[in-house]
């Protein structure tokens, strides 16, 4: 029994030993090769006939891969386009609203002497046409 452990530790030793001297890593390219279509469905699963399926890559494995792939200087063409962020500042709307009503009344204030002689133009032309229709 002693016998067995020992040689299994010296098979294990010689693998690594092998391992080390022929700069083995991690088989990332293998693996890269084996999901490459289940990666290209999407991060998380994807929409087949109506029902949502995950991939078959786990989200733990498919996180290792990644970072080996990206360790050993290669490109990871299967991440989601990254959004652009958001510019808009946070608040309440009723602030916003708010300025923008006062900033539109002050542009309007600004319209009423025009906006008062167009009405009483307007009233005006009303009443002549009435006059001349009764005449």
């Amino acid at each position: 029994m002693a016998s067995k452990a020992a040689a299994a530790a010296a098979a294990a030793a010689n693998a690594a030993a092998k391992g080390a001297a022929e700069g083995y890593q991690y088989p990332w390219r293998e693996k890269l090769a084996k999901y490459k279509s289940e990666l290209t469905k999407g991060v998380w699963g994807y929409w087949e006939l109506g029902a949502w399926k995950p991939l078959a890559l786990s989200a733990r494995k498919r996180a290792r891969l990644r970072k080996e792939v990206l360790l050993a200087g290669e490109n990871w063409p299967y991440d989601p386009p990254k959004k652009e962020m958001r510019n808009k500042r946070k608040g309440h709307k009723c602030d916003r609203v708010a300025a923008e009503k006062r900033a539109t009344t002050a542009e309007l204030m600004k319209k009423m002497p025009e906006m008062l002689l167009d009405y009483k133009k307007r009233r005006w032309e009303k009443k002549m046409q009435e006059e001349e229709g009764k005449s």
